[in-house]
């Protein structure tokens, strides 16, 4: 692997410990420490999703336009770090809502530039492997992220602040971390860069299919949030062990994410890019129909599993398509077309569950994926394949 990807890992290893001990204890501190119905909670969801659409657009052109891909990462790393400190003084939904929406803008902003930092590094034929190491490191951070926020609050029962600061400082180091170690990169001569050079991007056959696919495959996403909450009000889990929840995903992300990326290289990533969201089919129907611990640990299976068949895998197939110069820009695209999808997404299950139980708004949406996984599907495998540009 190339230095600067597995630097790259080791950031994004550190700034998810930080993220992902909120994002643990989030839907608890959200619906019993400030008492959010199902439906402000789905509201907060989707923004926690959604907030990151404009600015995943952003990061990635000004990324191609300035050819400077560390600055724009390193001030999405940034915004994150802040926003955990803004945390502190959160007393209802409002205060919530901002502290959120900064670091998912944040993360936004960041992550087209990261990823096209890795595509640039990474030798062609091993795009998908590489892109796997490094959200297996990536993956590494969101399993320890929960185990810590567990373990403060199994030292201070309810004391969230402090969750919240001990998650600034390890943000702060990832962020000295990413600006020491991580070298600036040019990754073509510098030119003019305007919006009609990114509406260009849509006449590429193939990058247009694997986009349509992944924003409707993505609409009928259930977050980790809800899902967890579906087997808390199940009585799978008790409150004490839902922040290892994230830990049983993150695991299985961990296991997985190197081999599917492997298997992505070989046999197709949008093959594996679709497969991921049967996976993902896979999860609703453990959650609801295995009862108890066993339905638990499947449902956490193939939510870990989903995520590694599609997080690296989709940039991994994105970036051959695009042209040089555009490449961070049309990473972000598709990554923004994610997030929307995932936005809408967490917002209708919130008001499905607020007028019926969780458990039918869990079969609603697993009755959309199963439709878009048959409109997705076709699309996806039209899309030229080009494994064999690559090597």
């Amino acid at each position: 692997m190339p230095r600067v990807v597995v630097v790259l890992g080791l950031v994004s290893l550190i700034t998810d410990v930080s993220s992902e001990m909120v994002t643990a204890v989030l839907p608890l501190f959200a619906t019993l420490a400030l008492g959010l119905t199902p439906l402000a909670y789905g509201m907060l969801d989707g923004l926690y999703q959604g907030a990151t659409v404009l600015v995943r657009l952003l990061g990635g052109f000004f990324a191609d336009r300035l050819r400077r891909p560390k600055l724009v990462a390193g001030a999405g790393y940034a915004l994150g770090a802040a926003a955990k400190l803004m945390l502190l003084p959160v007393a209802g939904a409002g205060a919530l809502s901002a502290a959120v929406a900064v670091d998912r803008a944040g993360k936004g902003l960041r992550t087209a530039p990261r990823d096209l930092l890795i595509a640039t590094a990474a030798p062609p034929g091993r795009l998908g492997r590489s892109f796997g190491v490094h959200r297996a490191l990536d993956a590494t951070g969101a399993l320890l992220g929960p185990v810590a926020a567990f373990g403060l609050l199994a030292l201070a029962p309810g004391d969230f602040d402090m969750v919240f600061v001990v998650s600034f400082c390890a943000a702060v180091l990832g962020v000295l971390l990413f600006l020491q170690r991580v070298p600036e990169h040019t990754p073509s001569p510098a030119g003019p860069l305007s919006p009609r050079d990114v509406a260009a991007l849509l006449r590429i056959g193939g990058f247009l299919r694997l986009l349509c696919a992944a924003a409707v495959l993505s609409a009928a996403t259930i977050g980790d949030g809800f899902l967890y909450l579906v087997l808390l009000r199940g009585e799978s889990v008790t409150t004490r062990w839902f922040p290892l929840l994230f830990v049983g995903t993150s695991l299985v992300y961990l296991a997985l994410a190197v081999p599917f990326g492997r298997l992505s290289d070989r046999h197709g990533r949008n093959r594996v890019f679709a497969a991921g969201y049967g996976l993902l089919l896979c999860a609703y129907l453990a959650a609801i129909l295995a009862g108890g611990v066993a339905g638990a640990v499947l449902c956490l299976a193939f939510l870990g599993a989903y995520y590694a068949a599609t997080d690296g895998v989709l940039p991994a197939a994105a970036a051959p398509m695009l042209p040089a110069g555009l490449t961070a820009t049309g990473i972000s695209v598709v990554q923004t077309a994610v997030a929307g999808g995932r936005a809408l997404g967490a917002v209708a299950f919130g008001a499905i569950w607020t007028v019926a139980e969780g458990e039918t708004a869990v079969w609603i949406f697993a009755a959309a994926l199963t439709a878009a996984l048959l409109t997705a599907v076709p699309m996806i495998t039209r899309a030229r394949d080009r494994r064999t540009e690559a090597r």
